[in-house]
């Protein structure tokens, strides 16, 4: 039998998606499954941007430039100058989805055994770049103990080495919810300028602020127009995941001249997705405005709710809809698992993502495990009440 690639081997499988199969076992089985799992928001896609769609005229269904349509590119530069980044049409390249855009920008700046150094936990599907790429992730660990604060530049310089092309950010973070501080950044453009490397942010959760704190995006900070790089998406901002449109942004001409060539060996972006995110700029500060609310709101009932369970730890998010919990178990794996196999109340049981799978180092994140408060209120009580009950069986087996 011909034999898989190395790189393939290596691969890793998504700690959101590698429960699945058990989940939809359950599912057979008639037990009602939660998904806490999956950032996938219930909140209503804007209807102008559905409306886009159902009401086009196109009578023939065409490729679309490489770098995305002018009129998409164009209203996106005005979305970006209404949070103070200032850049241009041409600075832009449309991409499907944000995972597309983040792994052009990794064939653009790194090499094959380049390093790139991201604090951890960390968005999973990092990982399975830089593998697809043959980089190496430098991880700086991060603590639950302070919300998963930027760690001391100090730990950054320590692992900085010849092979260092690149530092990555997600900025509100996924999985942990923590949004950095203007100092913080500050921090990372002196170190980027310091040692001449690019800083690549993955700004997806961008609107997704609580608590009066306000997001810093690395485009708007002066001296690194030539180290930034954006990763964007349309995914989470006005939940429309399924579309696949997603963005490069930067204002080096060299990183979104070699992007382009990346670009241009997939043909171009999906041409209705374009449509529908070109019609959802024009969403309403009020819709925002209504969503950041919901989201606080349940927010604040998950961390309520999971204090009342005995010997774990909450890291508070301020941004994004993502919370670590770190629990009294030696693998999150397991209980996770056995939550969909062995366990159900009142024909219930809750699927969340281990942990493991966003740290690069051995070892980290084995207790911990995040939840996506992207459901109804009401089912989030409900959900942590299982999770309460069925890790006190767990415990006591």
């Amino acid at each position: 039998m011909p034999e898989i690639s190395s790189k393939g081997q290596l691969m890793p499988p998504s700690p959101i998606r590698k429960l699945v199969p058990y989940a939809e076992e359950a599912k057979k089985r008639g037990t009602h499954v939660i998904h806490l799992n999956i950032g996938q928001p219930d909140i209503k896609t804007p209807k102008l941007a559905l409306d886009a769609i159902r009401n086009h005229n196109i009578e023939v269904l065409a490729y679309s430039r490489t770098e995305g349509s002018d009129a998409y590119r164009e209203k996106l530069a005005s979305y970006y100058a209404k949070h103070d980044i200032e850049v241009t049409a041409e600075d832009i390249i449309v991409t499907t989805g944000g995972s597309e855009a983040l792994a052009f920008t990794m064939g653009t700046i790194l090499d094959e055994g380049d390093e790139i150094i991201i604090p951890e936990p960390f968005y999973a599907n990092y990982n399975g770049f830089a593998t697809a790429n043959g980089v190496k992730v430098v991880p700086i660990v991060s603590s639950i103990d302070n919300n998963f604060a930027l760690p001391p530049i100090s730990e950054f310089e320590k692992t900085i080495t010849s092979k260092t092309k690149a530092i990555l950010i997600c900025n509100p973070g996924n999985p942990t919810g923590y949004l950095y501080n203007q100092e913080e950044i500050n921090q990372l453009v002196h170190l980027v300028k310091k040692y001449d490397l690019f800083l690549v942010a993955d700004e997806v959760y961008r609107e997704f602020t609580y608590d009066n704190k306000q997001h810093h995006s690395i485009l708007s900070q002066k001296g690194i127009e030539n180290n930034a790089i954006i990763v964007d998406s349309v995914s989470k901002r006005y939940s429309m995941c399924g579309a696949r449109i997603g963005c490069i942004v930067s204002k080096n001409k060299r990183v979104i001249q070699t992007a382009m060539k990346f670009a241009q060996a997939r043909l171009s972006p999906p041409t209705l997705a374009q449509i529908a995110g070109e019609a959802a700029l024009d969403t309403p500060q009020s819709y925002f405005d209504e969503v950041i609310a919901e989201y606080v709101s349940r927010r604040n009932v998950l961390v309520t709710e999971l204090q009342k369970i005995e010997n774990i730890k909450i890291a508070k998010p301020s941004g994004a809809f993502y919370c670590v919990v770190e629990l009294p178990v030696q693998n999150s794996d397991e209980f996770a698992q056995w939550l969909l196999e062995h366990y159900s109340l009142n024909g219930e049981t809750v699927m969340v993502a281990p942990a493991a799978g966003f740290y690069a180092t051995e070892g980290l994140g084995a207790n911990q495990i995040r939840i996506a408060y992207v459901l109804k209120k009401e089912q989030l009580v409900r959900a942590v009440a299982i999770l309460k009950k069925g890790l006190a069986k767990y415990l006591s087996i």
